[in-house]
């Protein structure tokens, strides 16, 4: 029988991240926080004081638990994919912080796994829920810029060793710009033009090593394991195509860009890492562009795990689901191959188009 009501949640990870998990969640109604779980048992204890929360222990604590349904991942990367399985074989629904996976296979499993046991696989970011997205993809498709056609995205700097402590992570194997950043731009992509059919690109890298420029370990050099630059030409299932760049290596800041251009017209949109921002439009035959005012939801990260949670209530779709990163992630690695390979590489997955969320839609409310 299905469950009713308020949604339980249980958090493995009690990192940095979870602090902004744990503040948005506990202020969602419709979302009953109940557990914290990490390695670190203190830490675990400490998150789970600090925002309220009622319950703490280990991993296997948490998953024994009946009354969580939905289990939020806030695991390292590289065990996305071993934890997301053991919340599915527990029997509960998955959220994932991006990556879903660092490979196709292991991602294709997880849906797999969650599919034959009826359950969902949801994944950051979620940013692409928040208020200046939306409104952009409701823009488009009312037809503010016509029929969406091409795509310009930048981002653009000098890299995290330079003010990151402990940077490595950040040029190791599954990070880099590409894979740290890409999905942000990638997802905002896919929810504005629908799924990717193939790509071409090309990468550098401007130093094999690196120099960490602050903190106590300022002056440590380690190794660039992965290029700092990927520029990439992607094709949609649709028609449409966009040009990406994903740099470490610039001396001139640029971020947060991402210009969809239709028949009609232009739109650039705020920055894909955030959960708000205006939009600004530029028709032709008007000399001066115009404000879209962002409307909507503001709160951060666990945006998505709150629309995951209504979705499993109403028994629809989620938007920020793990079909849609899987795809993101497909897009990803099909761009890292075209970039080795020099050839142009298909891209191996698809995923229907998501649908904009409502003008009114609310995280705060109580609707379940």
């Amino acid at each position: 029988m299905s469950r009713t009501g308020r949604v339980g949640v249980g958090v493995i990870g009690a990192g940095v991240i979870s602090g902004t998990y744990l503040q948005n969640m506990t202020a969602f109604a419709d979302l009953d926080v109940l557990f914290v779980a990490d390695l670190d048992l203190d830490r675990a204890r400490a998150q789970a004081e600090a925002y309220g929360v009622p319950g703490h222990g280990s991993v296997d604590d948490l998953l024994a638990r009946d009354d969580i349904e939905i289990v939020v991942n806030l695991t390292i990367p590289a065990v996305h994919t071993e934890v997301g399985e053991r919340i599915i074989a527990a029997g509960k629904h998955v959220w994932s912080e991006k990556p879903l996976a660092l490979d196709h296979e292991s991602g294709s499993r997880l849906l797999t796994a969650a599919s034959n046991a009826g359950l969902r696989v949801a994944c950051a970011p979620d940013t692409v829920l928040g208020a200046g997205i939306q409104s952009a993809m409701r823009a488009i498709k009312r037809g503010d810029i016509g029929e969406p056609l091409t795509a310009t995205t930048m981002f653009h700097v000098p890299g995290p060793d330079a003010w990151h402590p402990n940077p490595e992570f950040l040029f190791a194997l599954g990070a880099g710009p590409l894979f740290d950043m890409g999905p942000y731009y990638v997802t905002t992509l896919v929810h504005a033009f629908g799924p990717a059919s193939r790509v071409g690109a090309v990468s550098s890298t401007s130093a094999a090593v690196r120099t960490i420029g602050s903190g106590p370990r300022a002056g440590t050099e380690f190794p660039a394991e992965v290029p700092t630059h990927h520029a990439a030409v992607i094709a949609f299932a649709g028609g449409q195509s966009a040009q990406s760049t994903f740099s470490f290596q610039n001396a001139l800041p640029r971020m947060g860009f991402v210009e969809i251009s239709g028949t009609e017209g232009t739109l650039v949109l705020p920055d894909p890492n955030t959960f708000e921002g205006d939009s600004t439009l530029w028709r032709f035959g008007h000399e001066e562009p115009s404000v879209l005012t962002a409307t909507g939801s503001i709160y951060g990260r666990g945006s998505g795990v709150l629309d995951l949670a209504r979705s499993i209530r109403a028994d629809v779709p989620e938007r920020a689901s793990g079909a849609v990163a899987a795809h993101v992630l497909d897009v990803l690695l099909a761009v890292s191959e075209a970039a080795e390979t020099g050839r142009t590489v298909d891209v191996a997955s698809s995923v229907p188009q998501p649908t904009p969320l409502a003008e009114d839609w609310d995280p705060a409310a109580a609707t379940l």
